[in-house]
């Protein structure tokens, strides 16, 4: 091969935010390390990966199959890359290949195989898998019909999860609690999946939700890149959930329990590049079910990349025209190979970002079906550090946990947002453990696991115990407020001090410092790492090379 065809992930959209410009991009550079011409079709001006560096060759066209047959006539590429452009770039590469386009221009299709992409994305198809591999999935039905969605309306239990084949962001889906809702979704995500099939799945909601991010080369070779747990539990999109890396409620014994599933899982689809599996863990219990695979890079791919420094795009590109993980070099280290599991020595906390500031009538309430069109990404020592940095860095009103919202709810309506995922249920978490409410009264409205809500407690204490001392806040207590990773700003907001409190904060910017992200905590020298900030007291640093004479 000489020429190898990209294919984008077309327009950002509510559902669908930045993460496949950026996997995109990456794919199209490690592609011309290795000296192939890249032609790239996406039919969005605005990203990156259409600046003419990004490739050979650019077309700006409408990402269906009679375009994009006149760009394979055109270029008559020898290959086509389709698993980093989204689901918008499987499905084009699905159509391609059924209407037998690939077949007539001699165009071979890279990664993983169609068939894995079938067995994954095909909801009976991969119903089927996981019961060969004696792997838990809820029990579902097969909707392919509006006679099909008729005949199940009174047989399926209530509430009921709604998830269409081959969408993105859960497109289509939706939580269902009586049979006119089901009828409704249904009805809907029949019209919106490419193949018209719909899984009607029983509801797990408030099971934990856990990603792991996979990958594997064609030799069978897997690691896990890192695991991802959901703050939500189960019933809101990833996409939509405050996502926390690696896994902090799980025990060692889930860990490696979830892990091996997913590399069983991957191995046994023949996957070729990242992916990432969904899993639901009863918080009570040692069960879980498999919800779903994606056989390509992901939005949490993006996240799994920035959060370890592991360059998933980039190593998948490279699988994808043949090579090995062992073979691949760690671009972030330069000294260890791709084959090698990043190891992390810190937290990251993900919030996403929502339009409901610019859309004010629109539907706050959050379900299977994304809304978020960004997240923000954090990283610090400790789980509270990052939450809180997560939420400065959202630009929004709220710097911390306060909300003035949520303080002016009574207690029924706060009872309700507790309740009810929406994109300000943090703050009203947050507001009923202010108001006294027990950990575990919070938890049986919320779901959310009991380890996260004695963290927003503590949180929440600190805060109060801050304002309670004021202009005579000791520095002990200063000190303790910035580890746990209050700003100074905040600090000096809630203890209203001025200068007295000014003053002795001043005497802490020592504490400052800049600790690295290498993938691999430390254990090899690292090339080009980057940095988080932190209170610290001591910053990471990378010698600098001695030049040879």
């Amino acid at each position: 091969m000489r020429k190898i065809l990209v294919i984008g992930s077309g327009p950002i959209i509510i559902g669908q935010a930045a993460e496949f410009d950026y996997a995109g991009t990456q794919a199209c550079k490690s592609l011309r390390e290795e000296g192939y011409e890249v032609v790239l079709i996406n039919s969005n001006p605005a990203t990156i990966m259409t600046d003419l560096e990004t490739a050979d060759r650019v077309y700006i066209e409408p990402l269906t199959p009679e375009f994009c047959e006149r760009v394979i006539a055109r270029e008559r590429p020898d290959g086509l890359l389709p698993t980093l452009g989204g689901q918008t770039g499987l499905n084009l590469a699905s159509q391609l290949a059924q209407l037998g386009i690939l077949e007539k221009y001699n165009v071979k299709l890279l990664g993983t195989p169609l068939e894995a992409i079938q067995k994954a994305e095909d909801r009976e198809l991969f119903r089927s898998l996981m019961r060969e591999l004696r792997e838990p999935v809820p029990e579902s039905w097969i909707v392919e019909s509006e006679a099909d969605l008729q005949a199940i309306l009174d047989v399926v239990p209530y509430p009921c999860i709604v998830r269409p084949a081959y969408t993105l962001g859960g497109t289509g889906g939706g939580v269902a609690t009586t049979r006119d809702e089901l009828w409704e979704i249904g009805r809907k995500g029949l019209k919106l999946s490419m193949r018209s099939q719909l899984m009607i799945e029983r509801s797990l909601l408030g099971w934990k939700e856990v990603e792991y991010e996979v990958m594997r080369d064609r030799l069978g070779n897997v690691i896990t890149i890192c695991n991802m747990e959901n703050l939500d539990p189960m019933g809101v999109h990833t996409g939509d959930s405050i996502v926390v890396a690696p896994s902090q409620t799980l025990s060692d014994v889930e860990y490696h329990l979830l892990r091996t599933a997913s590399l069983r899982i991957i191995d046994a689809l023949g996957i070729q590049g990242g992916c990432n599996v969904q899993l639901a863990v009863n918080p009570d219990s040692f069960d879980y079910y498999v919800i779903e695979v994606n056989p390509r890079v992901s939005r949490s791919s993006a996240l799994a990349s920035k959060a370890t420094g592991y360059p998933i795009a980039r190593v998948s590109a490279k699988i994808a025209i043949g090579h090995t993980l062992d073979e691949i070099e760690n671009s972030v280290t330069k000294t260890t190979k791709a084959c090698f599991e990043p190891a992390l020595d810190y937290c990251v906390v993900k919030i996403p970002r929502w339009p409901f500031d610019k859309f004010a009538s629109g539907d706050r309430g959050l379900s299977t079906q994304m809304k978020a069109t960004g997240e923000v990404m954090a990283i610090d020592r400790t789980f509270e550090a990052a939450l809180l940095k997560a939420i400065r860095g959202l630009e929004v009103k709220q710097r911390d946990l306060r909300h003035d919202g949520m303080s002016a709810l009574a207690d029924d309506d706060l009872k309700t947002a507790v309740r009810q995922p929406t994109d300000e249920r943090l703050w009203a978490l947050a507001e009923a453990l202010r108001r006294g409410w027990t950990v575990a009264e919070v938890r049986r409205l919320s779901r959310v696991d009991l380890w996260f809500l004695e963290k927003i407690e503590a949180m929440v204490r600190m805060e109060q115990a801050l304002v309670q001392a004021g202009a005579g806040a000791t520095e002990n207590l200063l000190e303790e407020a910035l580890r746990m990773g209050y700003s100074p700003t905040a600090i000096l907001d809630l203890t209203q001090g001025g200068e007295a409190v000014s003053g002795k904060l001043a005497t802490f910017e020592g504490m400052f410092a800049y600790k690295m992200v290498d993938t691999c905590a430390a254990e090899f020298e690292s090339a080009t790492p980057y940095f988080y900030a932190t209170v610290a007291g001591s910053s990471d640093f990378v010698q600098p090379k001695t030049p040879a004479n």
